[in-house]
């Protein structure tokens, strides 16, 4: 079976709640891989200004699978600095190829280090941990991935420790990362700040009480937006002209197009995008009104892997309740966790078409956010 018919064939729940409910879980199938990226030193990254550079580079990762593998709809989190994913053996190679060319890419467009990795399964369980699979729809067209059991976590310290890394790709080497975009402008806080958090369970912790923890953030968040704590608009991002990522997605779409002339393509092309978003006018079928909307709902604002990770706009409050839990179930042995407050959000998108309804766009903090909660986290 494919990867994404095995990803696609799990029965999808829409009531994020339930993320912690040990039946929307299922075993990863036992000869299946694990992918991961990590941006190395993104802490100096973000701190130089480049975090639009290092969430492109965490997607671009999966827009590399995905279009290897024709565009299959992978089970991936993305993670802000970095991503992780699952494939099938039998797509293991494909995948394998992506990541070393997207290692490349963001070694030569970037400036930046990219360590890409594969683990297999069966050393994931021989290791004692396991790797859980969800699929989560926060829209009837787009579903993410939900990871558990203590195996992604262990792989990436595996990934980071030096072992079973995948080597760059040879010089001039490009992946393919058609549709991956970032053209949103940061999405400002409307209730105080954007809160970007990581919470785990502690070594030993059992699943029951770390699911508490994380129905009790839930409830503190619920009971003061009836939003669930989304970032964006209820009428979608905004987008102004240039967009502030239009280098940066010119260099992961120009294939052996020169640089300056893919610039003016995207220039023109996004000019024509901010016509039709000022004026609601359609365009052979596509609706910028209806894009924006679903915009809003296909965005992966909170997840799950190997823990809870979520990008709120909250009041002060609210955060500091949240923070007051956190600590308390740090203190009790129940979990660990980072949390970092910033004025906005950073969205980075992949489009495979914008005149269907699946494309998928992933939320970060734009001041540190996931990255700096991970920094935290260790």
């Amino acid at each position: 079976m494919s990867s994404q018919d095995a990803f696609l064939n799990l029965p999808a729940f829409s009531d994020f709640d339930r993320v912690v409910d040990a039946d929307v879980f299922h075993p990863a199938p036992v000869d299946w891989l694990i992918g991961l990226s990590d941006v190395v030193s993104s802490t100096a990254a973000i701190a130089s200004g480049g975090y639009k550079s290092v969430n492109l580079a965490g997607a671009a990762v999966i827009s590399a699978v995905m279009n290897a593998l024709d565009g299959e709809s992978i089970a991936f989190v993305f993670g802000g600095d970095g991503s992780s994913f699952l494939v099938s053996r039998a797509d293991a190679d494909a995948a394998r190829a992506a990541m070393a060319a997207t290692a490349r890419f963001v070694k030569d467009e970037l400036a930046l280090e990219l360590r890409v990795a594969m683990v297999p399964l069966a050393d994931v369980r021989a290791a004692g941990h396991d790797v859980l699979l969800a699929r989560y729809a926060p829209s009837e067209h787009v579903s993410y991935a939900m990871f558990s059991g203590g195996g992604v976590e262990w792989a990436e310290r595996e990934m980071k420790a030096g072992r079973f890394n995948i080597a760059p790709a040879p010089a001039g080497t490009r992946p393919n990362l058609e549709g991956l975009s970032c053209r949103w402008t940061p999405i400002e806080s409307q209730r105080g700040i954007v809160l970007s958090l990581i919470a785990r369970p502690a070594p030993g912790a059992s699943p029951e009480a770390f699911g508490r923890v994380v129905r009790n953030i839930l409830s503190l968040i619920d009971q003061n937006d009836a939003r669930h704590g989304h970032p964006v608009p209820t009428d979608g991002p905004k987008f102004r002209f240039p967009p502030a990522g239009l280098d940066l997605e010119a260099r992961a779409s120009r294939g052996a197009e020169p640089l300056a002339k893919r610039k003016r393509s995207l220039w023109r092309l996004t000019l024509f995008a901010l016509l039709l978003f000022r004026t609601g006018w359609t365009f052979r079928g596509f609706d910028p009104n209806h894009y924006r909307q679903q915009t809003m709902l296909n965005t992966d604002f909170r997840k799950f892997d190997d823990g809870l990770r979520m990008t709120i706009d909250c009041d002060h409050a609210t955060a500091d309740r949240i923070e007051r839990v956190l600590r308390e179930a740090e203190e009790s042995g129940t979990a660990r966790h980072g949390a970092h407050r910033q004025s906005a959000a950073l969205m980075t998108c992949i489009v495979p078409s914008a005149f269907h309804n699946d494309h998928m766009h992933f939320l970060d903090g734009a001041e540190g956010g996931y990255a700096e909660a991970a920094r935290q986290l260790r």
